[in-house]
């Protein structure tokens, strides 16, 4: 094996800038963005994945989820050079559309005041074009059919299993960067050393992915929207893709998957849940798509330190895996190598630049976890609500009125970069100061009245006496 290469320079102060060889495992979205951000500071960078190449698989395998593309993500795509070619064939989600049991819809737009909206992409494409500004770069060298089976970290050792070869392959690296996923193989390795915390939940609901398929070239629905069909314990939800197709994401408790075992059940369940939905999907594509595969799980992950000493790193799912449900799992992971990025250019020792990001990230991290958890909530059951549809108009009103004085969580965490925790802050503080302007409100009409009814009975006893 090569001896691991190091390319470096002094600035005219002269600090020393070191050229890394950088093994990064997983090439996909956060794991191509992160290897092009490597190679633009001049590293020599591998990129491992564990598939085929998808720009010329025939079956993609893992999650084909579309994807809701944010500010967060917009920004890190910027950085190089790719958001205006997202954005050319994403599609624009201006609100959420909700559907009643009835099938009518109503819509809640998700900022009325600047008119910011999210983006639907599909992750291959997304994917893919990362791949091709990866493909652009000589120090970015892609090892596709590379599964990560042992890594001694300490030692910057890895050892990868290769399709139709019996014997292990090895290679070296500066750093590895574990962008592999939720069930991180490299994060696995990380779990083993002193000091780290981890944490998993699963949580009681699964999901299927259905399709309402385009019908005669146009959408069936409108476009420009997520779809939403809340009931209580259970929803559904719907994104556009670029084909005139909507993928569709149906999440129940899997208590709820069970009962249902035979076709006219579920088109019993569809009718009772989803009348509307059902002739856009189709009886008997709904059948077919409902019953060719078991729900998936959804997982949580919490986890710190991201790092170790200045050998190791995760990122995106890898070090906070969370519920899909606020859109922020691509966007956060992505987000992260831009922290990264600002930290590395500082050209800190690499173990002080990866111990400062994992401070700075981490409660950051948790924090849309647990948005994340929270959104899930509010999509099944509280969108419905005349107590949501107030508070979201008055957080919209104050708004509008007070931009830079009242950001509602929602803008906050989908179409700025404030932090996630700050976010979270932010939205205790405008719990508490509306709380205390009811309470004030309703003291005060109680003082009033209060007032109004002993003017009125002093009247009355005046007119009694004379």
């Amino acid at each position: 094996m090569s001896q691991s290469i190091k390319y470096s320079h002094s600035d005219a102060n002269g600090a020393g800038d070191v050229r890394r060889k950088v093994a990064i495992i997983g090439a996909g979205l956060v794991g191509s963005l992160a290897a092009l951000n490597f190679a633009r500071m001049g590293n020599e960078v591998h990129l491992y994945e564990y598939r085929e190449d998808i720009r010329t698989a025939q079956l993609v395998q893992g999650r084909s989820i579309n994807l809701a593309l944010s500010q967060r993500g917009r920004k890190a795509l910027a950085a190089v050079g790719l958001e205006q070619k997202v954005l050319a064939t994403a599609i624009p989600m201006r609100g959420r559309m909700l559907h009643n049991v009835r099938g009518r819809t109503s819509i809640v737009l998700y900022d009325p005041c600047t008119q910011q909206c999210l983006y639907s992409v599909g992750r291959k494409q997304l994917n893919e074009l990362l791949l091709n500004a990866c493909d652009a770069f000589p120090n970015i060298h892609c090892h596709f059919e590379h599964k990560l089976a042992t890594a001694n970290i300490s030692e910057g050792q890895m050892q990868f299993k290769v399709p139709k070869e019996q014997e292990l392959i090895s290679a070296s690296a500066d750093l590895i960067v574990g962008c592999d996923g939720a069930f991180s193989t490299l994060r696995q390795h990380l779990v083993r050393t002193p000091g780290f915390n981890y944490s998993q939940e699963y949580i009681n609901t699964g999901y299927l992915e259905l399709c309402i398929p385009a019908k005669n070239g146009e959408f069936q629905m409108p476009a420009n929207y997520l779809h939403i069909w809340p009931r209580d314990s259970f929803m559904m939800i719907a994104l556009p893709n670029q084909d005139k197709s909507f993928t569709v994401t149906l999440s129940m408790p899997f208590e709820v998957f069970e009962k249902i075992k035979t076709h006219q059940q579920l088109l019993e369940f569809f009718r009772q849940h989803y009348v509307d939905a059902l002739p856009l999907i189709g009886e008997e594509q709904l059948i077919k798509d409902f019953f060719k595969t078991r729900p998936q799980h959804l997982m949580s992950v919490k986890c710190k330190p991201y790092h170790f000493a200045d050998k190791a790193l995760i990122l995106g799912d890898a070090a906070h895996s969370m519920v899909p449900y606020y859109g922020q799992g691509m966007n956060a992971g992505m987000e992260d190598v831009t922290l990264l990025t600002s930290i590395l250019d500082q050209q800190l020792p690499l173990d002080v630049a990866l111990a400062q990001f994992t401070e700075s990230r981490w409660k950051d991290a948790f924090a849309i976890c647990d948005l994340a958890m929270y959104n899930y909530v509010e999509m099944r059951d509280l969108t419905k609500r005349l107590s949501f549809r107030c508070r979201k108009w008055l957080d919209t009103t104050l708004f509008r009125l007070f931009p830079r004085f009242w950001v509602p969580l929602y803008n906050s965490v989908s179409f700025s970069s404030m932090p996630y925790s700050q976010c979270i802050a932010n939205r205790q503080w405008q719990d508490k100061f509306l709380n205390k302007a009811l309470s004030f409100s309703l003291l005060t009409s109680f003082l009033i009245g209060v007032r109004v009814i002993t003017q009125f009975l002093s009247i009355q006893q005046a007119k009694h006496f004379r």
